[in-house]
């Protein structure tokens, strides 16, 4: 095993991967943009008179998730500064060679939970090397970041409030703690379009009512992932997965897909892997963040250090509100300007749910390409 102290600060050698506030392309110090200052306990009104930035002079970034990843990520991305430090960092921390396994698979090794998460965390972060060596102005007017379960440990890094390396060993033992959960009992993910009339809750409740009269008393099926209007992801025992897809015309389901993954996240099932990850995060540093990071568990900033740690946890036992989070990032009253929205990390579902929950900040998002240059 890796020691911590032996990893801690390797991205301050990889200085680009770091809120890039301190300096100019001369060396010359410059402060934080106004937008992204700090984020006390208790924040103080703005005085009226403070200038306001324009929003579409600024930038988010979203961080996908697990279910991103696909064989070949990473090939448009060795070119750029760090990149390849980055893997090698990666390949020291696993044990394994990272950078084959997106660019070669096989695609069922990197689809695993114990792989994919710390593939789509590297990926993710080396897709924002690229944008800042594309587009600079991008990183440096960033004012949030989100980012999708496991994105929100790339998310973090990039705000400055996790070490590269040392996020990615906890990313390492996050997953292989919910790989273990995951393998205790049969269960899965259900990916749901419903009619605007359905009751996801209600046919929750129906599918553990169900599950009870085949024997299982403890059933778990809830609700795992607001995606956008009319679209969840329901997670739990397998029978009740399959109870929801038999009865789907009856729930006012339009559609339903089992997701590739291997257990029931973001629910009660993963209470095993809560407290190997709540080990690690007390061993790594955690500081504030740098711009406004918001949490899965309620679509809220994080405001220090020991919040970062606490929900970070939490997440793993609670449905992503990505849907809330994304309202919480993009509300402004009528006729405000949106800011640039930057998807960096491989596959395009971020901005497909965007879409779907803001048109209009849609029209400035783009997706940082992971596997060649664009035209």
């Amino acid at each position: 095993m890796l020691s911590l102290k032996v990893s801690r600060g390797k991205v301050r050698c990889l200085v680009s991967l770091s809120r890039r506030f301190s300096t100019d392309q001369d060396g010359a110090h410059r402060p934080p943009p106004e937008t992204s200052a700090p984020l006390p306990d208790s924040e103080p009104p703005e005085p009226e008179w403070r200038p306001r930035k324009d929003p579409s002079g600024c930038s988010v970034l979203l961080f996908p998730g697990q279910g991103s990843q696909f064989v070949g990520m990473g090939r448009g991305l060795l070119k750029y500064p760090n990149v390849k430090d980055m893997f090698s960092v990666a390949q020291k921390i696993l044990g394994y060679d990272l950078l084959s396994l997106c660019l070669q698979g096989p695609e069922e090794e990197l689809s695993r939970t114990v792989h994919c998460q710390p593939a789509v965390f590297v990926t993710s972060l080396a897709a924002v090397e690229r944008l800042n060596h594309d587009n600079p102005k991008a990183i440096e007017t960033c004012v949030a970041a989100a980012g999708f379960s496991v994105g929100e440990f790339a998310a973090l890094v990039f705000s400055g409030a996790m070490d590269y390396a040392e996020a990615l060993y906890a990313v390492k033992v996050r997953a292989e703690a919910m790989q273990k959960a995951s393998e205790l009992v049969p269960s899965g993910m259900l990916s749901v379009i419903g009619r605007p009339q359905a009751q996801y809750k209600h046919a929750c409740v129906q599918a553990k009512e169900h599950c009870k009269s085949l024997g299982v008393e403890t059933a778990v099926c809830s609700v795992a992932n607001y995606l956008f209007p009319d679209g969840r992801v329901i997670a739990g025992h397998q029978k009740a997965l399959d109870f929801l897809q038999q009865n789907s015309r009856r729930l006012q389901f339009v559609r339903t897909k089992p997701l590739p993954v291997s257990g029931a996240f973001h629910t009660e099932l993963m209470a095993s892997a809560t407290e190997p990850l709540r080990e690690v995060l007390r061993q790594v540093k955690v500081r504030r963040p740098e711009i406004n990071v918001y949490s899965n568990v309620d679509g809220k900033r994080y405001m220090n250090e020991s919040h970062v740690r606490r929900q970070l946890v939490k997440q793993l036992v609670s449905p992503v509100k990505w849907e809330q989070t994304l309202h919480e990032i993009y509300e402004r009253t009528q006729g405000k300007k949106f800011p640039h929205t930057y998807e960096v990390g491989p596959g395009k579902q971020l901005g497909a749910t965007l879409q779907k929950c803001n048109r209009k900040a849609f029209l400035t998002y783009a997706h940082v390409e992971v596997t060649a240059d664009e035209d």
